[in-house]
């Protein structure tokens, strides 16, 4: 476990550690600031595939937070990298359900999206998709059961957005298509570790020197344990300080009730 001070880059989970719905929370741009006096630096990192980059930084920008593209990393950006590793950057057909900016992500890796699966289809990719349809979930039920590469950008049971509100998120469009196809995906998200290489390759930062900082113990804090980096919980989003009572393994390094505090600790 690194010393606070000793962390080099900061991965900031946004929902629920940065911010809930569009409410920013109490401290973060002088946690920001902080880490920049610091010498040390952050990037954002979110699991929610229903926007990309772009959107993420005007998003932040209306929050009040001014950050390049380059320092916004989502799973869907992700997702597409490790497919384009799987193709060998060959023009391959990948059907989404999903938003049209993960399809977004994927165009840009050479793929070419179908829209029904009466075309050949190489690839299925769930994400959260805020724009779902029956038909969508039909479509990728029988694309499953006809043995096509199955991927999902995450597995987040719900997205939080404050007042203690939530709505449905990818994890659980996995489990209903779990329930009629027996079949689950390959999960690219967090707590994969493709998303800890991702960021070390993409930053030039050793593991040694990451830290996640994030309000969710099955992806945020799972990631950080099963990839040894600094685990950092913050209590301003989905798990609550009750939860832990309940953790025996893989109990994060610090805790904190909100990004307000851990700045304290800087």
């Amino acid at each position: 476990m690194k010393k606070l001070n000793e962390i080099k880059l900061f991965i900031l989970d946004m929902d629920g550690t940065i911010y809930l719905g569009d409410e920013l929370i109490e401290g973060v741009i002088t946690f920001l600031r902080k880490v920049e006096s610091l010498g040390s630096d952050y990037i954002f990192l979110t699991n929610n595939s229903s926007k990309n980059s772009h959107d993420y930084q005007e998003k932040l920008k209306a929050l009040g937070i001014e950050v390049s593209l380059d320092k916004i990393v989502t799973s869907g950006e992700v997702t597409a990298a490790y497919l384009a590793k799987m193709a060998e950057n060959e023009e391959k057909n990948v059907y989404v359900v999903g938003t049209e900016s993960l399809k977004e992500n994927i165009e840009q890796y050479n793929f070419n999206i179908v829209e029904n699966t009466a075309e050949k289809v190489d690839y299925l990719v769930l994400g959260f998709d805020t724009t779902l349809t029956y038909q969508k979930l039909w479509d990728a039920h029988k694309l499953i059961n006809s043995g096509v590469n199955y991927i999902a950008t995450h597995p987040d049971l719900v997205c939080p957005l404050g007042d203690n509100q939530s709505m449905p998120d990818c994890g659980a469009m996995i489990s209903l298509l779990e329930a009629s196809t027996g079949e689950t995906p390959f999960v690219v998200g967090k707590p994969n570790d493709i998303m800890v290489e991702y960021i070390a390759d993409k930053f030039n930062v050793p593991r040694s020197s990451l830290a996640m900082v994030g309000d969710r113990l099955y992806t945020d804090m799972k990631m950080a344990h099963d990839t040894k980096i600094t685990g950092i919980l913050v209590l301003s989003g989905e798990t609550k300080a009750t939860d832990l009572k309940d953790v025996k393994t893989q109990l994060p390094d610090y805790v904190f009730e909100s990004v307000k505090e851990l700045t304290d600790e800087l």
